[in-house]
């Protein structure tokens, strides 16, 4: 299938819509079953594709950024998201339970080695997953790079994104009594899993509708309204992991491990004015990683549609297609 060139749009650079050849639910045996599913080509190079979140799940686009004569593209849904089962669940939901779910996918597919393909919190789990079993991953391509620190958290839970977007987060912070404001993760924490359907539903959506509305440069903080299964979902996870630290022993766990990694080649794609994850995360990431290549994009900010950011992606991935011998898959 040919690109689509020749226009500034995401969709310009990325190959043409495909259905899935195999889709399945893998049962994890604790209670959570997931969903998979595999496009492109079935003897292709080996992609795994890490969504963010934690909670966003999968979507069609996503099994866009790789030539599908080329690459065996592996999408699934993490735990408590999208077509995965229970829905907004978190009981057994935790870094580590993701890290092992991939492995569970790589094994059930027969898959020896694969390229990991994430953005945002899809990029710490890669990095995690990558310093966690190096000898599964091939490379790792990045997207708005997320450490799962503390400062990252304090800026945009805390205000810093804030001072850029003071009436939208006029709005966030205007649901949780001021006594409160001093921590708002856990203040939406309480709410979230208040065990109210309804009020939990309000909360998620203001808490997605924040995090939505600086996804992307062009949109200048217009968003529209998330259907409710879905913003109880993505906010109730993201805030269960972050509420936990991302379930990691120390704060800079991801920077601490990076020579596990040394020798994995990667490409970070950052956002030049990413509001969500500040691009000094991904120049320290790389600063410490001798084969991983950062680009930065001028006139972009943290969404996967942003079209430097979709562009950058597609030409990695064609880069690794056309470079696979060093990849030993």
């Amino acid at each position: 299938m040919d690109k689509v060139v020749g226009q500034k749009r995401a969709a310009a650079y990325l190959y043409s819509p495909i259905d899935p050849f195999d889709q399945r639910m893998l049962d994890t045996g604790d209670g959570h079953f997931i969903y998979v599913e595999q496009c492109g080509n079935p003897d292709g190079i080996p992609v795994v594709v890490l969504h963010g979140g934690p909670g966003g799940g999968c979507s069609p686009a996503m099994r866009r950024y790789f030539d599908p004569a080329v690459y065996r593209i592996v999408l699934f849904d993490q735990r408590g998201c999208g077509r995965s089962r229970p829905h907004a669940s978190v009981e057994n939901n935790t870094t580590w339970h993701l890290v092992a779910d991939i492995e569970m996918i790589r094994d059930a597919l027969g898959i020896n080695r694969w390229i990991v393909f994430g953005g945002s919190w899809g990029a710490t789990l890669s990095l995690i997953y990558g310093q966690t079993h190096p000898e599964s991953t091939a490379a790792l391509v990045l997207r708005g790079v997320f450490l799962m620190t503390q400062p990252e958290l304090d800026w945009f839970y805390g205000g810093g994104a804030g001072k850029f977007w003071p009436d939208l987060w006029a709005n966030f912070t205007s649901l949780i009594p001021e006594e409160e404001h001093d921590d708002l993760i856990a203040a939406y924490h309480r709410r979230l899993f208040s065990g109210d359907i309804g009020s939990e539903a309000r909360f998620a959506r203001a808490w997605a509708g924040w995090e939505n509305a600086l996804a992307s440069i062009e949109s200048n903080g217009a968003t529209g309204e998330s259907p409710s299964d879905y913003a109880r979902a993505f906010a109730r996870l993201e805030n269960h992991y972050f509420f936990n630290a991302g379930f990691l022993a120390k704060d800079q766990q991801i920077l601490d491990r990076m020579d596990r990694i040394a020798n994995i080649p990667g490409v970070i794609v950052q956002g030049r004015f990413d509001m969500i994850c500040p691009p000094i995360s991904a120049h320290t990431l790389a600063s410490k990683w001798p084969k991983g290549h950062l680009v930065m994009i001028g006139k972009a900010g943290h969404a996967l549609s942003e079209p430097g950011i979709s562009r950058e992606l597609v030409h990695a991935m064609d880069q690794f297609a056309n470079n696979r011998d060093f990849l030993a898959l």
